[in-house]
């Protein structure tokens, strides 16, 4: 039947009673195979597709600041004596790497990595202009990395996938791998102090120490006009890893 005659069969049932034409939709095509057999596929609209993509960029930007690259330090270093003391606070992790156990392979990993750290704090403090936001970068991404070597060190049967996961997520997200890794060896040097009495007083020196840090760490953002703030995290923090590198001995 050809099309003209299909419309005028149609125009000729409109006015007929009980009759009630439904349009064919525009997204749904009919076919009917050289067998006989019907089908039936759907075509994706592509205002359909338009409006799925734009809902994954409106979530994908209003992602948590957790899963944003790391764009910068916003305060610190705002005058010479500040740079200075950010620059002299960074040195004992290098010291403090230099002193770590190196009994083995994961142990020599985590000494030298605290040696990065504090060669990498010390660049970033003393850095001005475009290369300073690629140093922040490699500031944050090697405390992560401290951190991954650390729980290496501590657990040798850690999960491989959680290793492996941590290696990729690192150099986008060394914040969150940090807290995940750090969080790893809180729980392990609890249990270390709860079972061996000779590490109870590093461990009271540790958790006194990161509570300090941490409330420094968060004063920056608060109170970005005081002076020395991230120079006495930087401080606080040389302390906790003091205290980890007794769990190593």
């Amino acid at each position: 039947m050809c099309p003209q005659s299909r419309l005028n069969h149609s125009r000729a049932l409109e006015g007929v009673h009980g009759v009630h034409l439904v349009p064919h939709s525009p997204f749904a095509l009919e076919e009917i195979n050289q067998h006989g057999d019907f089908c039936q596929s759907t075509c994706e609209s592509p205002a359909f597709g338009a409006n799925q993509r734009l809902i994954v960029q409106r979530v994908w930007q209003q992602r948590p600041a957790c899963l944003r690259p790391i764009q910068g330090c916003r305060h610190g270093d705002k005058n010479l004596a500040e740079t200075i003391a950010n620059v002299l606070t960074s040195l004992p992790f290098i010291a403090l790497g230099i002193q770590a156990p190196r009994k083995n392979l994961n142990c020599k990993l985590y000494a030298n990595s605290l040696i990065g750290v504090g060669v990498a704090s010390s660049l970033y403090h003393a850095s001005r202009g475009q290369l300073r936001k690629y140093l922040r970068w490699a500031d944050y991404t090697t405390i992560a990395t401290a951190t991954v070597c650390l729980s290496r060190a501590l657990r040798n049967e850690n999960p491989r996938l959680l290793m492996a996961a941590s290696a990729l997520v690192l150099p986008v997200q060394p914040l969150m791998v940090s807290a995940v890794h750090t969080g790893m060896m809180e729980v392990a040097f609890a249990k270390r102090a709860f079972q061996d009495p000779d590490l109870r007083m590093a461990h009271n020196v540790h958790k006194m120490s990161s509570v300090l840090g941490g409330v420094f760490f968060i004063a920056e953002d608060f109170f970005p006009q005081t002076p020395f703030l991230h120079a006495a995290w930087h401080l606080a923090a040389a302390v906790g890893v003091s205290t980890c590198n007794k769990l190593l001995e």
